[in-house]
């Protein structure tokens, strides 16, 4: 980190650089919001296909929407590690960095010369931030996985769904998100302030499953309590009580009701003038079956857009389920700010954090592979001839300048 101290008006993480050596989604959605905050966020791929995500769903040729929007506010730099050339680079590089991410399976990076006994050694103050599926240690860590795999280990899926059906599957990748790239980034955040403060950099060794785990609370709870997990789709919030759960509505939609407390709840009785199962509120067993069953056909007698102006101006949790493409829309997520767009029209959100004396801005549209490595090695100290040798001989990959040809 520079020891300049920033203009007021600087973004928080302002003279912060971070190298990027992530793919997919947990690791540059980490990196992204470092990015937002203002670091400087350096992406390094190698000189082959680089970033695998650039190609998920795209035409030939094309870089993916799901690339672009978790790569915004970044630099790329393409180097061949493998290569003694290309790894000198990196090193170079790593002698002006703050930060190095990385999601490799344990053992990859220490390989080719870049674990973090080593580089702490030329760099005593650097937070490596390692995301993996099982962590670097314990009987799993060299087993691969995905997001369904993490939050299975967890007791995650066996609490989602509904009532006596299979595990449900969200297309909110929790485990990869909140368990990798949330994660990740409160503690990278965390280790830089003690880098800031001491010199001295750590190892943040950030497991998917582990964060998947450690943030299931409720179930732990209910073990902690009576001694045993409610089956699936039978638990306080997976349906299993009137006040809490969703209803479908004459057209094919749904309604949520979320009237945990009392005076919610007799809002919602009132409403659908049915006072008298106010006192039904938590009914289970039976009793809650048979409440829920005539709260689906009162809901399913009227439309979604019936029930949105009834309970219009109503204090009692109860609200649409809305499609993406309707949320998008919304007043409130327009209110605030949460969709933006590129340069070509296509949408992705904003940060989901306000901060005072901070406005949001995408100074960088995602960047094409190699895009930076010109200026990249000239600020490593390179001279334009030598960045010329790695290009040409494919150490490195990225355009040159016209004037430096």
């Amino acid at each position: 980190m520079s020891d300049a101290t920033p203009p007021a008006d600087a973004p928080p993480l302002a003279g912060v650089r971070v190298l990027d050596l992530t793919r997919l989604l947990p690791g540059p959605v980490c990196t992204m919001h470092l990015a937002d905050l203002g670091a400087d966020v350096v992406k390094v791929e190698d000189t082959g296909a680089g970033d695998y995500a650039r190609a998920l769903g795209a035409k030939p040729g094309a870089t993916s929407a799901f690339f672009r929007m978790v790569n915004r506010n970044k630099r790329s730099v393409a180097l061949n590690l493998k290569k003694v050339d290309g790894s000198d680079a990196f090193a170079a590089l790593l002698r002006r960095a703050d930060v190095l991410v990385e999601s490799f399976r344990p053992g990859v990076l220490d390989a080719l010369g870049f674990g973090y006994e080593h580089v702490r050694r030329d760099r005593p103050s650097i937070v490596y931030a390692s995301i993996t599926g099982y962590g670097k240690t314990g009987p799993r860590a060299m087993a691969a996985g995905h997001d369904i795999n993490y939050l299975g280990y967890a007791g995650v899926l066996d609490q989602t769904g509904t009532r006596g059906g299979p595990p449900a599957l969200s297309n909110l990748q929790i485990a990869d998100l909140l368990g990798g790239a949330m994660t990740a980034a409160t503690a990278i955040l965390a280790a830089l302030v003690g880098a800031r403060a001491t010199g001295r950099g750590r190892h943040v060794d950030v497991s998917m499953a582990d964060g998947s785990l450690a943030h299931n609370i409720f179930a732990l709870h209910a073990l902690e309590q009576t001694g045993r997990t409610a089956p699936r789709g039978e638990d306080l919030l997976t349906g299993g009580v009137p006040c809490y759960g969703v209803y479908p509505t004459k057209d094919g939609r749904w309604l949520a009701v979320g009237a945990l407390e009392e005076k919610f709840w007799r809002e919602v009785c009132s409403t659908i003038d049915r006072p008298d199962l106010v006192t039904s509120a938590l009914a289970t067993g039976a009793e809650g079956a048979r409440v829920r069953a005539e709260l689906d056909a009162v809901f399913g007698a009227s439309t979604l857009a019936e029930w949105v102006e009834r309970f219009a101006g109503v204090d009692a949790c109860v609200t649409p389920v809305l499609t993406l493409r309707e949320a998008l829309a919304d007043e409130q997520f327009a209110a605030r700010g949460m969709v933006v767009r590129s340069a070509d029209g296509s949408r992705s959100y904003a940060p989901p954090w306000k901060l005072s004396g901070h406005d949001f801005r995408v100074e960088r549209e995602a960047p094409a592979q190699g895009q930076h490595t010109y200026e990249l090695l000239r600020e490593a100290g390179y001279s334009p001839s030598s960045i010329r040798e790695l290009i040409r001989y494919g150490f490195a990959a990225g355009p040159v300048p016209a004037d430096e040809r």
